[in-house]
């Protein structure tokens, strides 16, 4: 058995690792000279960055575990953890403030929330008691719906508040599903409820890494696999897969490699070209032809070092900019902001300079005038993420032909396109095929 994985995205690499602990040879194939796939490291200015900003949650139980497997350190070594608090900023009549803000209670879950709720500031008491009403039915329910539907008709159906849907529940839509909320899946959205705030009360704690995020998981994953026996090759495109008698032959520039079994690890949009050509797989193929996808802009702006935000994260309301992160928290980079801005929108119609002085425009209407910055950079990932719609039909990681199987945030799963459901994806990869070893 010799186990040959495309991609070397979070979703190859924990399947790579799973088979690699089991004792099961495996060569990874990626094509960039960075692993991460589309959460990797990026250079700028000198300085080692994100292609986006990626925030992890307690419930994050596979991917923290690897990391942790594959670092050999603490979770307290790899992020910054905090206790769920979310504040949302604002400008009102050339005055910012603090408009709303969210702090779990030190309470066992599900009180934690339930408490954190009816304490929220900026939103009146019915909107609090309806909201905290809202999670208690779900939780009755299992948060299961009997037909998926919008989580704007979802809220709407639990007469959720204005002032609570502006501030709390779609900017943790556009944060987890990145989609807009109009045809964003409620029962994905559901799923993340669930996971996030109805387990233990760390399962709601935030992680911001302390470093990029190929150093973080892939590039440990690479030399934990490889210490192992295992092959992880950069800076190798698979140009062709073509079936054996023994398995699969898969061609990269100027090389062959006969597998046993393949884990296709590429993004749906890459994957899509190699499953056209293996009739078995027609089926699949045309349903990862169906998937759309939406983008995430970041935007890096590097002000005097002074410049600090007043929590590591936090949001804008009223803005283009959802999110800030201050880099000097996470990864003592001073004086670096990161904005970011999740799914479609009408800052899609700027050219990124125009973004960029868009973005710095308003952080300082929300935080006062600043000095200039020394520079400003956008990171555009126009298909960062699938769309997570209403109904969507996603593939299984198991395919109708024998011994090749998909891994991707992508494939059949609870979660929308977060780091967690690649990961997981990929070790229901590894299982399958452990099954047979």
């Amino acid at each position: 058995m010799h186990v040959g994985i495309i991609g070397g995205g979070y979703a190859g690499l924990a399947a790579a690792v799973m088979l690699a602990r089991r004792g099961v040879a495996v060569t990874v194939l990626e094509s960039a000279k960075v692993l991460g796939g589309r959460a990797r490291r990026v250079e700028h200015q000198g300085l080692t960055l994100d292609n986006g900003q990626h925030l992890f949650i307690g419930a994050y139980r596979e991917t923290l575990r690897l990391i942790a497997e594959v670092s050999g350190q603490a979770a307290s070594e790899n992020f910054l953890r905090m206790p769920l608090e979310l504040a949302v900023y604002g400008n009102e009549r050339g005055h910012s403030r603090e408009k709303f803000s969210l702090k779990a209670a030190a309470l066992p879950a599900p009180l934690h929330l339930a408490v954190g709720l009816m304490r929220a500031q900026g939103v009146g008491f019915g909107e609090r008691l309806a909201a905290a009403r809202f999670m208690a039915t779900m939780r009755r329910n299992s948060f299961s719906l009997h037909t998926d539907m919008s989580v704007t008709e979802l809220l709407r159906q639990h007469r959720q508040g204005a002032a609570m849907i502006r501030y709390l529940w779609h900017p943790l839509c556009f944060a987890a599903l990145n989609t807009p909320p109009d045809i964003a899946s409620a029962q994905v959205f559901l799923n993340v409820l669930r996971d996030s705030f109805n387990g233990s009360r760390s399962d709601s704690e935030l992680l911001l890494a302390r470093m990029d995020l190929s150093m973080l998981f892939p590039e440990a994953a690479a030399k934990y696999v490889e210490a192992r026996g295992g092959k992880v090759l950069m800076a190798h495109t698979v140009t062709a897969i073509d079936e054996t008698e023994n398995g699969f032959s898969v061609t990269t520039a100027g090389r062959q490699f006969e597998f046993s079994h393949v884990i296709c690890a590429l993004p749906p949009f890459r994957a899509h070209g190699f499953l056209l050509g293996i009739t078995a797989l027609a089926e699949v193929a045309e349903i990862i032809e169906k998937i759309e996808y939406q983008p995430i802009y970041t935007v890096y702006l590097q002000y005097p070092q002074s410049v600090r935000l007043p929590l590591p994260m936090l949001g804008l309301d009223g803005t283009y900019t959802q999110w800030l992160f201050d880099r000097e928290a996470l990864c003592n980079q001073r004086g670096l902001l990161a904005a970011v801005i999740s799914a479609t929108g009408q800052h899609q119609v700027l050219t990124q300079d125009e973004l960029a002085l868009k973005v710095q425009q308003e952080i300082e209407e929300n935080f006062g005038p600043l000095p200039e910055p020394e520079w400003r950079w956008v990171v555009a990932e126009k298909r960062a993420t699938f769309s997570c719609t209403v109904g969507m039909q996603r593939p299984s990681q198991q395919t109708p032909l024998r011994n090749f199987y998909l891994a991707g945030d992508y494939t059949q799963g609870d979660y929308p396109a977060t780091l967690e459901g690649a990961v997981t994806s990929g070790i229901k990869c590894a299982d399958y095929i452990h099954k047979q070893a």
